[in-house]
């Protein structure tokens, strides 16, 4: 199963999508930027986990970071294993750093071996973007397509509309200031006495 999200989220994997529609409310279908598509994302591998199926988490910048590393470190195979390994994958922030040509063959190679891995490959994305726009962070574009076309071969997605939560819990506070009269030191002193 696949989760993207441009305050959107898509689920795949059809012998999943029964159990998400049993566990996610209709009323968390329809959200936008900052109304919850990462939490969501993460009660999703939560449950996985709960049902004793592995999850993993990881915010795209990092992903290209390890990525990166693990070439330098010749760790790719290492890397890639334990990317696919998983039941449950969460690529959070989708669109916020460029991958380089190789990286993003990497991240093509990483969706082709979930996308045709036996048995359970979920895969959630969560971005504030839109798939076609991500062309600007990933700078491989026939390995973008490739990917994307895994990515929503079978998806469910999750348009995500409404109030943002975030600085609800923030508190404002106004002050005025005004310009103190000075006083000199003498004409204090005096009074003082």
């Amino acid at each position: 199963m696949k989760i993207y999200e441009y305050s959107t989220i898509f689920l795949g994997a059809k012998s999943t999508l029964k159990y998400i529609e049993e566990y996610i409310p209709e009323e968390y279908q329809k959200i936008k930027a900052g109304t919850g598509k990462t939490h969501l994302a993460m009660a999703f591998a939560y449950e996985c986990c709960c049902k004793m199926l592995k999850a993993y988490f990881i915010k795209m910048t990092e992903l290209n970071e390890l990525f990166t590393e693990a070439r330098k470190l010749d760790r790719v195979g290492k890397v890639m294993t334990s990317l696919v390994q998983p039941s449950c994958l969460v690529i959070d922030e989708v669109g916020h750093c460029v991958f380089d040509a190789e990286n993003t063959r990497l991240f093509f190679d990483l969706v082709d071996r979930r996308y045709n891995k036996e048995g359970s490959y979920n895969m959630i994305f969560t971005s504030n973007k839109q798939p076609s726009a991500w062309r600007q962070n990933f700078t491989e574009e026939d390995s973008l397509l490739c990917a994307l076309d895994r990515i929503f071969d079978d998806a469910l997605i999750f348009n995500f509309n409404g109030e943002t939560h975030r600085g609800l819990k923030k508190e404002v506070i106004s002050l005025t200031t005004k310009r103190a009269k000075t006083v000199a030191l003498t004409e204090q002193s005096e009074n003082n006495q």
